[in-house]
């Protein structure tokens, strides 16, 4: 038996989509050296890619309704020039490191601050790129 990256690749996709039995059958494939799954490593290999990629979408579409955001809102669409929120720390925020250490953000400032815009930027960017759950909240005094 020689050892095959790309089928090496198929049983890790088949593992971390959880299917354990198909993984185990690719592993018995492999040792056998049978020509037709060779044949078929390249196609099987893509639609492993691309299941993967559709239970990524799925999973983000999921966890962002489930979030409740009032509104889709990033960074890039809001002006820091016309706030007083500091560019500075809300960018070091949006980076998200501060979940690993299980801290808590509070926004503080009256309305039309941007309070809103800037934790459900943050609450976004958690999920779609840093792969956290997320449920926004709005607290009134």
């Amino acid at each position: 038996m020689r050892h095959d990256p790309a089928a090496g690749a198929i049983v890790i996709m088949l593992r971390s989509l959880k299917m354990y039995g198909m993984a185990q059958a690719v592993t018995d494939l492999i040792e056998q050296g049978a020509p037709a799954f060779e044949a078929a490593i390249p196609m099987l290999s893509q639609l492993l890619k691309a299941e993967l990629a559709e239970r990524e979408v799925r999973s983000i579409a999921y966890h962002m309704k489930s979030a409740r955001f009032p509104a889709y809102k990033d960074l890039s669409g809001f002006d820091f020039a016309a706030s007083e929120i500091n560019e500075a720390t809300i960018r070091t925020l949006h980076r998200c490191e501060f979940m690993d250490g299980a801290q808590n953000v509070v926004l503080i400032g009256g309305p039309g601050t941007g309070k809103t815009h800037v934790a459900t930027a943050l609450g976004i960017q958690a999920i779609e790129h840093h792969r956290r759950k997320v449920r926004f909240f709005v607290s009134g005094a």
